[in-house]
This record gives C-alpha cells, structure tokens and sequence, in this order.
C-alpha cells in the first residue's frame, strides 16, 4: 500500500516563531511543553480539529515523532501546510529548547 511521504524537519529548522501544534495527551502535556505551543491530544484530534490556528505551516510535534506523523499526513489530505518534527519532544528537550510544565514537576517527554 502507498504510504505518501510525511513532510519532516530537523529540530534545529523549526524556527524559533513557529506555531507548535502538540499532539501527545493530556499527562504528557503536563510533564512538560513548550511555552507557545498549541495543545490537542492526537485522541481528540478530529473533534477539535476547528481549534487550529490559522497560521501555516504547522509543526506538529509528539513525544519521539510517530504519532504527529500520523497527523501531519491527515493535515496534509485535507490541504493544510503541516511538517512533523522529528524526534519530538525528546528532541525539544535535547536541544535545550524552552520547556514549562503544568504539573511542577520535572520535565517528562
């Protein structure tokens, strides 16, 4: 079966201005994000979708990158600009990107 290919980009490109569109759930979240992103579980993705931002492209992120794929692919069917971040949230963290987190506890990609 054709898979289309999931338009990807390199932590290091994700523009300091970007509009983040993070895709894990609600304890993830939690743990920790960063400050401007916007949050709609992956779970609740399809019933929230009208709460996206305009702004284009979207970088879409998860905890390692797997299921924002997936959303960026469903994105992408419906005309959107979207490009999964690889490495996701580990990869945020990794690179000493800015990290808050709801809970007070220490950050938990």
């Amino acid at each position: 079966m054709f898979q289309p290919t999931v338009p990807t980009v390199d932590i290091s490109a994700v523009p300091a201005d970007a509009v983040l569109l993070d895709v894990r759930e609600q304890d993830e979240w939690d743990a920790g994000h960063a400050s401007d992103a916007v949050h709609i579980p992956m779970s609740q993705f399809v019933a929230r979708i009208g709460e996206l931002p305009e702004a284009e492209p979207l970088y879409v992120v998860c905890r390692v990158g797997g299921r924002s794929a997936q959303v960026v692919q469903y994105l992408v069917a419906q005309g959107r600009s979207a490009v999964n971040v690889d490495g996701g949230m580990l990869a945020w963290e990794a690179s000493g990107r800015e990290l808050v987190s709801d809970s007070g506890q220490a950050f938990v990609a």
